[in-house]
């Protein structure tokens, strides 16, 4: 057997994700041995709650000084897992600069600070890989910068939160309100103790900038995101939808519309027949359309230790098993596209709000819709005494005029509760 070659990581972190990352490699390493060659082992492990040494590690590899990995010149990979984005562009420039190839799964950093750090390793020929930082084990990135190069991808529609399709998920079937589900979700360890990153939107937001980077090849920061979370959608807005034949998921939407960009994240109602509606749980996906490839959509587990080390160990031995950097190892951001205003976009709405239960009152709405170019496609009126609660959804209409009309309804005298709107993908 010809010599194996010894390729040493250094693993910043050591939280959910860095000791599933040593597990893996522990526990795959003859497997990867055998197949590859390649000796792979952590070399050392930079964290600064010491009470982890030795918990699924030897004490010996763990330091607080990032400083012991630059000087070991057999590491030649550097595992970022500390997130954030301060400390962590501070270690991966270190990182590059100090000649080591690096893999995060950090997309706070990619989508807020990453255009200086991929020119950096194009400039010094290193590369960083980011296999983990969207979708957990699902190749998506790998797949849309290699096996999507001549898609002429134009749409990427992505469940891209395990925690709120976890949440929407259970309120679809009737297993409790928001609240109740996302205290479940906690106590699953679907979501943080904070949820507000996942329920807010946050982290898609950062996921989808990383993906519409990728899918159109420009530049997409936290910045270009428009992005809502779930917080006001309500058991009755999931149930009255099923009425309708939808299922409700947050959505992660980046479109190429006239040669510009829109990248959103927002709840949506997405038809039951439809490939997202069948995403349930914490399960992630990824849904591209291009000019010609029609629709492939990626799906698999999303978040959690072991998904996302899976991610993280592939990235390693896809730079162990490359010759040198190039346009697959980092950025493929070759061009400069402008934004595509939100409220220049076309999309379907559901609108829900309570109505006195009286003549005429239809036809106020419908009139102020028709004023703003907005048609009505379905309705459904529930009476509730002297009131009545309508539930409309309409044809796709320039978001501006919408938004308008339903200022205008809103403050109708016939109209007892502020309209609730969710888009209808």
């Amino acid at each position: 057997m010809a010599e194996a070659n010894a390729v040493r990581v250094g693993l910043l972190g050591f939280g959910t994700i860095g000791s599933n990352v040593y597990r893996v490699i522990e526990q795959e390493h003859d497997a990867i041995l055998d197949l590859t060659g390649i000796d792979l082992r952590v070399a050392h492990i930079v964290e600064k709650d010491f009470s982890r040494a030795g918990v699924d590690a030897p004490a010996e590899l763990f330091t607080d000084d990032f400083k012991r990995v630059l000087d070991d010149p057999a590491v030649s990979i550097v595992v970022e897992l500390i997130g954030g984005t301060d400390w962590a562009f501070t270690f991966v420039e270190a990182a590059l600069r100090g000649g080591r190839d690096v893999v995060t799964a950090n997309k706070q950093l990619l989508a807020n600070r990453g255009a200086g750090l991929f020119e950096l390793a194009a400039q010094l020929g290193r590369q960083i890989r980011f296999e983990a930082s969207v979708g957990g084990a699902i190749p998506v990135i790998k797949v849309m910068r290699e096996g999507m190069i001549a898609a002429d991808l134009h749409t990427v529609y992505g469940i891209v939160n395990g925690t709120t399709n976890y949440i929407l998920t259970a309120l679809y079937r009737g297993e409790g309100d928001y609240a109740e589900t996302l205290k479940k979700a906690q106590e699953l360890g679907y979501a943080e103790a904070d949820p507000t990153a996942d329920v807010g939107g946050g982290d898609a937001a950062a996921k989808m900038a990383i993906l519409a980077s990728i899918a159109f090849r420009t530049r997409v920061t936290m910045a270009d995101v428009t992005y809502e979370g779930i917080q006001d959608v309500t058991l009755d807005d999931v149930q009255y939808a099923k009425d309708f034949g939808f299922v409700v998921k947050l959505i992660g939407a980046a479109r190429l519309v006239d040669g510009r960009v829109n990248v959103r994240v927002h709840p949506a109602l997405v038809p039951e027949g439809h490939l997202l509606a069948s995403i349930n749980g914490s399960y992630n996906a990824v849904y591209l359309r291009g000019h010609t490839i029609d629709e492939i959509m990626l799906t698999g587990p999303g978040a959690g230790g072991p998904p996302t080390a899976t991610a993280v160990v592939s990235d390693i031995m896809n730079i162990v098993g490359t010759d040198s950097a190039g346009f697959l190892q980092n950025c493929s951001c070759r061009r400069d596209l402008d934004r595509f205003p939100d409220g220049e976009m076309r999309s379907a709405f559901f609108t829900r709000f309570k109505v006195e239960d009286r003549a005429g009152v239809l036809a106020q709405i419908a009139s102020i819709f028709g004023d703003h170019d907005v048609s009505i496609e379905s309705m459904i009126q529930k009476g509730q005494g002297d009131e009545a609660e309508l539930m409309v959804i309409t044809h796709p209409t320039v978001e501006r005029g919408f938004f308008a009309a339903i200022e205008k309804v809103a403050a109708l005298s016939c109209v007892k509760s502020r309209p609730a709107t969710i888009r209808v993908l």
